[in-house]
C-alpha cells in the first residue's frame, strides 16, 4: 500500500494498513463505512441486513453509556466516520451541552428516512436491478439480443458436425 489510496487493496491483518485505508478512502467508499444494521422488522421488509445511515433515520443505541436510548440522527460526519443523535448530550464542566459522537456499528436503525427517491430505489432493488423499472443497461442488453440473433448454420457445417458425433459414438478418434 505505497500509494495514498489503492482501489485494489483487499485487506491486511496489520492495523496500520487498515487505518490508512480508512483514513485515505474517497467519499463513495466512506459512505459504505457509515452503514448500520437494520432492526428485525426492517430486515424482513427490505431483505437487507444493513444500509448506510442518513440524517433523519430513527436509531437505537446498542452499546455504551447511552444503551437502549433512541433518537433521530442529527448529523453524519464522513470525515470522522461518526454520527450524532438528537437528544443525546454530555454536559461539560462549565455546564454546556455537547453532542456525543457514535460509531455506526454501535447503533441499529429502527425507522428509515424515505424522503430520498434514490434511497427508496436502493431498498427496492433485488439482484442489482430495481423492481418496477428496468435500468438502461438491462434495456440495452435486451435490445442487443434481439438485434443479433444466431444465424442458421450452412448445410456443409451441419453435415460435418453430425459425422463427428457419429465417430465419437462408435469408438472415438482413429489413430
Amino acid at each position: 500500500m505505497k500509494s495514498k489510496f489503492s482501489t485494489y487493496w483487499i485487506g491486511s491483518k496489520l492495523p496500520r494498513k487498515q487505518r490508512k485505508y480508512r483514513a485515505n478512502a474517497p467519499l463513495h467508499i466512506r459512505r459504505e463505512f457509515m452503514s448500520s444494521n437494520l432492526s428485525k422488522e426492517l430486515r424482513k421488509k427490505h431483505d437487507k441486513r444493513n444500509i448506510p445511515v442518513k440524517k433523519g433515520d430513527k436509531v437505537r443505541i446498542m452499546v455504551g453509556e447511552f444503551k437502549k436510548k433512541t433518537g433521530k440522527i442529527d448529523s453524519v460526519d464522513l470525515k470522522k466516520l461518526k454520527l450524532t443523535i438528537e437528544g443525546i448530550y454530555r454536559t461539560k464542566k462549565d455546564g454546556s451541552k455537547v453532542g456525543v459522537y457514535f460509531d455506526p456499528s454501535n447503533i441499529q436503525i429502527q425507522e428509515l428516512n424515505l424522503d430520498d427517491k434514490k434511497r427508496v430505489n436502493a431498498l427496492s432493488r433485488k439482484g442489482g436491478i430495481a423492481t418496477g423499472s428496468k435500468s438502461k443497461v438491462v434495456e440495452k442488453a435486451e435490445e442487443n439480443k434481439t438485434k443479433f440473433k444466431a444465424k442458421p448454420l450452412p448445410k456443409a457445417v451441419k453435415d460435418s458436425e453430425s459425422k463427428d458425433s457419429e465417430n465419437s459414438k462408435i469408438g472415438g478418434d482413429k489413430k
